[in-house]
């Protein structure tokens, strides 16, 4: 149980939330998220709603069908949750 989990329960949005906290730095795919989340393709489209309208992930189009995302590192928000992440992965752990 991750340590986001561990205090907030499960949910899809904390869930994909976790994923591109811990792929900071990389481009990620809708079917790669759903993949690595355990969640449906239509889950993960639909959690990532709310986090692009608020700049905490930014969407790249390739080509005219691939949609590729990225979190927001620039963003104030973000490097907070980063930090709080990071800190509580230190005291609570995941496992």
């Amino acid at each position: 149980m991750s340590p986001l989990e561990k205090l907030f329960g499960k949910t899809a949005q904390l869930t994909v939330l976790e994923y591109l906290i811990k792929k900071r730095g990389e481009i990620n795919y809708l079917s790669g998220m759903a993949e690595g989340t355990g969640l449906y393709h239509s889950s993960v489209a639909r959690v990532l709603d709310p986090l692009l309208e608020n700049k905490i992930v930014i969407e790249k189009k390739i080509g005219k069908q691939i949609r590729s995302f990225y979190l927001n590192e620039d963003h104030k928000a973000v490097k907070l949750l980063i930090a709080f992440y990071d800190e509580l992965n230190k005291e609570l752990g995941d496992g």
